[in-house]
């Protein structure tokens, strides 16, 4: 752009009204300023804008073009600033969210129904991934905002616990009886003659289960990979095997007693949960908004 930006509002205005002394008093500037801007435009551009007369000023051929081209670009501006005022005063605004596809349903799902209801504005994306993905997200900036269970190492990472959740293994009633009419099993027998099912490798929740699995010496013979919390929990009802399951997720299941808790040797470690940001990167209005609720 050869000319100051200045140069072409004014040639907008001018141009608009069609008359130099009008446009002076709507750009609050004088006269003589207008005057010079324009001739200066003029020299700039190698060509005549205007025809000056006596009742105002004409736009020449040349400054017909231009003004049809600066017609829409000072209407996108315009339209930007409208658009920028209404997300304020909306409270409009993104806000990109990294879950696992478990935690999403048992856990997100209330927290996103009040946030949508008070801020129906603002645009929700879910970016559904395991823990380490989700970190890695954060890190990058392609997301605000993460559902985890507490890594044991994370950095520039703010977090904000939602409390502990306990994994339990449970099977149906049914198929519990069936086992335990065969033989009179201890733990490890029990698990080692039944099917056992389990989240895929990939989830850290996985990685929690293998991790007591080997502490308790327990090898697993008849195994059923599982991609979401939601199978395993059918599964079992359905008597297939015994689930490694989050016991706050089976509440209903372990009232009703379509599911049976497994008593254990030594009760699986609990984990945290809660949401994290990336500390170094500044946090958006959304962001904020969402954080606020959560408290």
């Amino acid at each position: 752009m050869e000319s100051n930006l200045s140069y072409y509002k004014i040639f907008y205005t001018v141009a608009k009204i069609g008359n130099i002394s009008k446009a002076a008093k709507e750009l609050f500037i004088s006269q003589p300023a207008i005057s010079k801007a324009i001739t200066k435009l003029e020299q700039n551009l190698e060509t005549t804008l205007f025809n000056r007369n006596s009742r105002g000023v004409t736009l020449t051929f040349e400054g017909s073009l231009l003004y049809e081209q600066l017609k829409v670009a000072f209407g996108a501006i315009q339209n930007g600033e409208t658009q920028v005022k209404n997300a304020t005063e909306l409270n409009m605004g993104q806000l990109r969210i990294g879950v696992s596809t478990t935690l999403c349903k048992f856990v997100l799902l209330p927290y996103l129904k009040r946030f949508i209801l008070k801020y129906p504005y603002i645009r929700i994306s879910i970016e559904c991934q395991a823990t380490y993905e989700i970190l890695a997200l954060l890190e990058s900036g392609d997301i605000d905002i993460g559902l985890i269970a507490k890594p044991a190492v994370f950095k520039n990472v703010d977090y904000y616990t939602l409390g502990d959740i306990q994994d339990i293994f449970v099977a149906s009633p049914t198929y519990l009886n069936r086992l335990k009419r065969e033989s009179d099993l201890n733990q490890i027998e029990l698990f080692e003659k039944a099917t056992i099912m389990l989240l895929d490798k990939g989830n850290i929740t996985r990685q929690h289960v293998d991790t007591y699995l080997a502490q308790q010496q327990i090898a697993i013979h008849n195994l059923i990979e599982v991609t979401s919390m939601d199978l395993l929990i059918d599964f079992a009802k359905i008597g297939i095997g015994i689930a490694s399951v989050i016991k706050e997720f089976v509440k209903d299941e372990l009232k009703n007693s379509s599911l049976i808790e497994i008593e254990t040797n030594a009760i699986i470690p609990s984990r945290e949960i809660g949401f994290a940001c990336n500390s170094s990167i500044v946090k958006s209005k959304s962001l904020l908004f969402f954080l606020d609720m959560m408290k």
